[in-house]
């Protein structure tokens, strides 16, 4: 059996299957893509919150009509979900259900990242999303390699 502190320092969440907000895994991009005056956040929790704050202001930027009513609605539904999700992982018992939460997550960044590149350059300039799907891709990346390190224990 392995060390329990192990699976801090491989998943980044402590306890049986949660209760830590620290996941750092640095992304191949780490230092090339920060805003003005910002590092990249590597706390896995901070990081999908501060995405769904971009979501939402992405989501009042797109035109009013019925078109752009239907892409919000799914954008932030999706946006939003990843960070619920990546809490409840946090919450989970054990570790099938930390993998279940985890991979759920993922599945809805990919979501997201669909409805971001269906809307750049036809609702909002396509540089303007270029980093937000940058960041989502991140965010795969770092939910895969969780759940391919927790499935590995």
């Amino acid at each position: 059996m392995k060390n329990p502190n192990d699976q801090k320092a491989l998943t980044g969440f402590s306890g049986s299957w949660g209760r830590a907000p620290h996941y750092q895994i640095p992304s191949k991009s780490q230092n090339l893509n920060p805003k003005k005056g910002e590092e990249k956040i590597y706390d896995i929790q901070e990081r999908v919150f501060s995405f769904a704050q971009r979501i939402l202001e992405i989501a009042e930027k797109l035109p009013q009509n019925r078109v752009c009513d239907v892409l919000r609605a799914q954008l932030v539904k999706s946006g939003t979900s990843i960070g619920a999700n990546v809490e409840e992982a946090d919450g989970a018992v054990t570790k099938r259900d930390f993998i279940n939460k985890i991979a759920i997550a993922r599945k809805e960044a990919k979501e997201t990242k669909y409805w971001l590149r269906l809307i750049a350059g036809k609702y909002i300039k396509t540089e303007l999303l270029e980093e937000d799907i940058m960041e989502v891709q991140e965010i795969i990346n770092i939910q895969s390699a969780i759940i391919n390190k927790t499935k590995g224990e």
